[in-house]
């Protein structure tokens, strides 16, 4: 679909094509979220001011509501996005099986030369009173389980794999098969995360899951099965480092 054809939300018009922006702005503001707090780190070991781990904590709160609300804005501009694929059964269970693999794989790829910088983990539970304990995890786990694989999966999957392809990525059918964007777009997936070796694994094998099934639903979904029981596992085992 063109971008003439996918008019922006509200009929505006913006300085670039409407679907790129769609699927970048949202992961672009997330990402701004994390260099904020990594730049606040920083300040704070010059000693310029001090903050509380839970304030850190709490500022997952405004980054997830705020992509959530960039997701919601563009809603019109996904029409690749069919949830109805999720009702195909053996699809559906096939993506249910890519996320648990993922999960599995990720706990175990925590080998030193694997991680980009210190897995640093904070403990949520010394968050007082309880009632606040209990904001964060919700919005924790609505974060890492929902928001974050159709944000991620809408940028990876549907943009990034595409527009390798060709720079008017909406002409590219989902799904299509290159080595090169099969390559670097798992790389670039693993780029963005601490556990680097583990992220382009989880790329590789979510790339594989859209070539099968065709669809950035079933990608969703794989995605937050792996997110929604690593935040399980985290809260059970108390493996704060993944999160």
């Amino acid at each position: 679909m063109s971008p003439k054809s996918s008019p922006s939300p509200a009929g505006r018009k913006f300085p670039i094509n409407p679907l790129i922006l769609a699927r970048v702005a949202p992961f672009g503001l997330y990402m701004i979220f994390i260099g904020v707090n990594e730049g606040l780190h920083y300040l704070i070991s010059l000693g310029f001011f001090t903050l509380s781990p839970e304030t850190f904590l709490f500022l997952y709160i405004p980054r997830i509501v705020a992509t959530a609300a960039l997701l919601w804005y563009f809603r019109a501009d996904y029409p690749e996005l069919r949830w109805s694929d999720l009702r195909q059964g053996l699809p559906t269970l096939f993506s249910f099986a890519v996320g648990l693999g993922v999960f599995a794989l990720w706990i175990r790829m925590t080998w030193p030369f694997a991680v980009f910088g210190t897995l640093n983990a904070y403990d949520p539970a010394s968050i007082q009173p309880a009632s606040l304990y209990i904001i964060f995890i919700a919005f924790r786990l609505l974060g890492s389980s929902i928001i974050v694989p159709i944000m991620e999966e809408l940028f990876w999957r549907s943009f990034i794999v595409r527009y390798i392809i060709r720079t008017d990525f909406d002409q590219v059918p989902i799904g299509v098969f290159t080595l090169t964007s099969f390559c670097i777009s798992a790389v670039l997936f693993g780029m963005e995360h601490n556990l680097w070796l583990a992220g382009i694994m989880a790329g590789s094998l979510y790339n594989l899951l859209l070539y099968k099934t065709r669809s950035i639903a079933q990608c969703i979904l794989a995605h937050a099965v792996t997110n929604g029981i690593l935040g399980c596992y985290v809260l059970t085992m108390h493996s704060w480092i993944f999160w």
